[in-house]
């Protein structure tokens, strides 16, 4: 059995802590036949049953302590036969556009070969990150869309209730980008300039103070727990994400959270998608990554374990 990380580019990654070469670098010292895939090279064709595809070989090692990455390097490429039985792990990054839109559909014809994709290319196409985690009865209120009248109506509730602040963000970026703390006085405004500027849906919600406490960030895989963290964001902001600056330190999850959290992952489970991360703050889970789910190398610092080899172990079951 083959591994198959089809990734981004490497001048996009963070390599020191980039999940998907940690995964890499961890199936490797498990002597396992393991490669890389970029997104130049994927392709299918219905005529060659096994398929031949053009991967990268790669070196590095991990820190024997922290976990994160010492060194990687991309070495010779080489044309590898990807049979049924083989596993390829879908590591690009969003935005969830048209691009992406087409490697899932790649990815969905590979699976007539018996490639098992990890996480399968249909759940993700069902299942839009913060949508999903807002049908969930542990969830804010929410407005999603572009029509003014119906925001009216959302804020108008809220203002009900004392809110003077609202979080926008758009529906399918990630990191933070396009998360913006508006005032309610210039809610409207901002929601119509929001709306033009991005061409769609816009998601709307009361400002949850909280946050400035910290955000968990909670890993399952074929439904187990394997590490949280709690991401607090830096002095005077209010972003919870590491790529912007915020800190983290081990925690774990209350009763309510961890029994929420297995219940979607049951169910996310049934649907192929093995690998998620939650976005937890307070009793709502704020976010469902599965198209590209990040942070295993800073939980695994956290919790002085490899949890890269916790999932090939549960792969192996």
């Amino acid at each position: 059995m083959k591994h198959i990380l089809f990734i981004d580019s490497i001048q996009k990654l963070a390599i020191k802590k980039d999940t998907s070469l940690m995964i890499a670098l961890t199936l490797k010292e498990n002597n396992i036949s393991t490669w890389l895939l970029f997104e130049e090279d994927l392709y299918w064709n219905n005529s060659l049953d096994p398929l031949p595809m053009n991967v990268y070989n790669f070196s590095g090692s991990l820190d024997p302590q922290s976990y994160y990455i010492n060194d990687f390097c991309l070495l010779d490429k080489q044309k590898v036969v990807l049979e049924k039985g083989d596993i390829l792990h879908m590591r690009i990054d969003p935005p969830f556009d048209l691009k992406y839109l087409r490697f899932l559909w790649i990815l969905k014809a590979l699976k007539k070969n018996g490639v098992r994709i990890i996480n399968d290319p249909e759940g993700i196409l069902c299942y839009n990150e913060k949508l999903f985690a807002y049908e969930q009865t542990e969830s804010m209120d929410t407005y999603v869309g572009r029509q003014p009248q119906e925001l009216e109506f959302f804020l108008g509730q809220l203002e009900k209730r004392g809110v003077d602040e609202v979080i926008m963000k758009p529906l399918d970026l990630y990191q933070g980008i396009g998360v913006e703390k508006v005032s309610m006085g210039h809610a409207r405004r901002q929601f119509l300039e929001k709306t033009q500027n991005l061409q769609g849906p816009v998601i709307v919600q009361p400002f949850n103070r909280e946050v400035v406490n910290g955000e968990i960030r909670s890993i399952f895989f074929n439904g187990t727990l394997l590490g949280n963290i709690l991401k607090v964001p830096k002095k005077g902001d209010f972003l919870a994400n590491i790529a912007r600056g915020a800190n983290f330190e081990l925690v774990e999850l209350t009763a309510k959270q961890k029994s929420t959290c297995q219940r979607i992952s049951a169910e996310l489970l049934n649907k192929g998608i093995n690998l998620i991360a939650f976005d937890i703050l307070g009793n709502y889970i704020s976010e469902v990554n599965i198209t590209c789910p990040g942070l295993l190398v800073e939980v695994s610092a956290a919790k002085k374990i490899n949890l890269a080899q916790q999932m090939i172990d549960l792969i192996s079951r």
